[in-house]
């Protein structure tokens, strides 16, 4: 069944629960139980020992420890627990009463992460994680919900990095752009110059981009989004009461605030975990670096887990030594350390189970039955940037990996674009990234996904299900764009057509079909 259409049940399968019943690790469990049993032709006990395999294999492999997913997991604890001191010594409270005596409005408090997550670009996971502890406690003041602050973190966070060749995606992707180039002899730009050169045709992120900027400006909540946003202002709750308990990095009712916390308690510590991430980033891709060291190499190379578990350990050191010299702190330490741990476990399950299907999934050649059915199928020439985008945002949305359809796609559409026409290459290999972004925000088990709902403090499925409206309006401006790139071959035209498609859609949702709404 590995390399057929059969390979495509699981992940159809884990898409369709996960929107029938809204619950996301029985939704992953049954994906992963299919794909083992499939992979081992129905044969439960061997199923069972691959299902037991597949998970091990999150934390050794090859003989050794897998340091890199250890190291994410127990960043997340660790953030966690800074959180919780942070919460507990009231320096979130201190600072969400600051910042609402500045920010005096809905909309000024909606530009706090979205203005955050497009400048924090040097990594997805860093981004993600740190504009929702400095942007929570501003949004939760101004009543904005936490689906709502979700869907800012994610798309800001891998459309600006996959943009952004001072970043850990930039890096990557370069490197794999260079290979491409090699291979298929083309000398006319090195692999910085192709980057650059792609930016404007990745007509997703730029639609992905104003939509998030016209949400704020605009009264454009879509479907759930409205009832999110609804009762946020009209009640206060700014989650589903119901699923409170499936909130990962909630902390509200765990513990009373200190009376007398400080903005310091938390602003050091979070100035802590992003100067000491950044410089372990540097250092981590310095010392990997085995050519001349520049900011691409740095970033090439960098170890972004590890950094990220460097910074979380010592912005927990801050936050609790902060808590320690407080008066008569109003709850013990291990009180603190447990419930910062417990709120980030919803977290932790999601992505394991995450891992673990994508790893079934990989070993069912999903990704390459889909590479194959672009290889096979005769196409225009026209059509080649849009089938491309396609391709890629399914195989991102079915495998929840944007840097595996990186890995897979962005050789092979490389290949058939000089095979065709050498011009096409950068549309075709932007095409990828596009819609594999795409892809990675409409997947439930896409990691950066997971990582923006824990950021924001948001139900995980609730966060997948209010973005997808606004992933498939940009979705649908930017195959515009690529359709009319690939029968025009204007770039401009292209670009532009798509923000205008972005913008009537704004318009006709905002005058036409919301009517009277009545949230500001």
């Amino acid at each position: 069944m590995e390399g057929t259409i059969y390979s495509l049940i699981p992940p159809l399968l884990m898409l369709v629960l996960v929107i029938a019943t809204r619950k996301v690790i029985l939704s992953l469990a049954a994906g992963i139980i299919v794909g083992a049993l499939m992979l081992t032709q129905f044969n439960v006990v061997d199923g069972l020992q691959m299902i037991w395999t597949v998970f091990a294999t999150i934390f050794y492999s090859e003989g050794a420890i897998n340091t890199g997913n250890i190291y994410l997991l127990t960043f997340l604890l660790l953030l966690g627990v800074a959180t919780a001191f942070m919460t507990a010594s009231g320096g979130s409270r201190a600072f969400g009463k600051w910042a609402v005596a500045r920010i005096k409005t809905r909309k000024g408090a909606k530009l706090v992460p979205v203005l955050l997550g497009i400048t924090i670009f040097i990594d997805d996971y860093f981004n993600a994680l740190a504009v929702g502890q400095v942007a929570r406690p501003v949004t939760d003041r101004h009543k904005i919900s936490r689906a709502k602050l979700a869907y800012y973190i994610d798309s800001t966070s891998a459309p600006i990095t996959v943009i952004s060749p001072i970043s850990s995606w930039g890096a990557y992707i370069i490197g794999t752009i260079g290979s491409i180039l090699a291979a298929n002899e083309i000398a006319n730009y090195q692999a910085f110059e192709a980057f650059i050169r792609m930016i404007p045709y990745n007509f997703y992120v730029f639609a992905a981009l104003l939509l998030v900027f016209l949400t704020v400006f605009m009264k454009i909540d879509i479907g759930s989004m409205r009832t999110h946003e609804k009762r946020a202002v009209q009640t206060g709750e700014l989650i589903d009461p119901n699923k409170t308990g499936d909130v990962p990095g909630d902390l509200n009712d765990e513990f009373e605030r200190h009376d007398h916390g400080r903005i310091s308690h938390l602003i050091w510590p979070i100035v802590t975990l992003i100067l000491v991430t950044v410089a372990s980033m540097v250092i981590t891709g310095i010392r990997n670096s085995t050519e001349a060291v520049n900011l691409i190499s740095i970033f090439a190379n960098t170890n972004v887990n590890i950094s990220l578990f460097i910074g979380g350990v010592l912005a927990v050191l801050v936050a609790g030594g902060l808590y320690i010299r407080q008066e008569e702190p109003k709850s013990g330490i291990n009180h603190v350390l447990t419930e910062g741990v417990k709120a980030m476990l919803p977290a932790v399950y999601i992505l394991i189970f995450a891992w673990m299907i994508g790893d079934v999934i990989g070993q069912l050649g999903t990704g390459e039955y889909l590479v194959t059915l672009v290889n096979q199928s005769s196409i225009n020439t026209a059509f080649l940037p849009f089938l491309i985008f396609i391709v890629a945002g399914f195989m991102a949305l079915a495998t929840g990996t944007s840097w595996g359809t990186f890995g897979i796609m962005l050789p092979i559409a490389g290949e058939i674009a000089a095979g065709i026409d050498v011009n096409l290459v950068l549309p075709a290999l932007s095409a990828v990234l596009a819609g594999s972004v795409f892809g990675d925000h409409c997947s439930p088990i896409s990691d950066t996904t997971i990582l923006s709902s824990t950021g924001a403090g948001s139900n995980h499925i609730d966060h997948v299900m209010t973005q997808l409206p606004y992933a498939f309006i940009a979705a649908i401006a930017a195959a515009v764009g690529y359709l009319i790139l690939g029968f025009t071959g204007q770039l401009l035209l292209a670009f532009l057509l798509t923000l205008i498609v972005i913008g009537i859609s704004a318009v006709l949702i905002h005058y036409i079909f919301l009517g009277n709404y009545s949230i500001k």
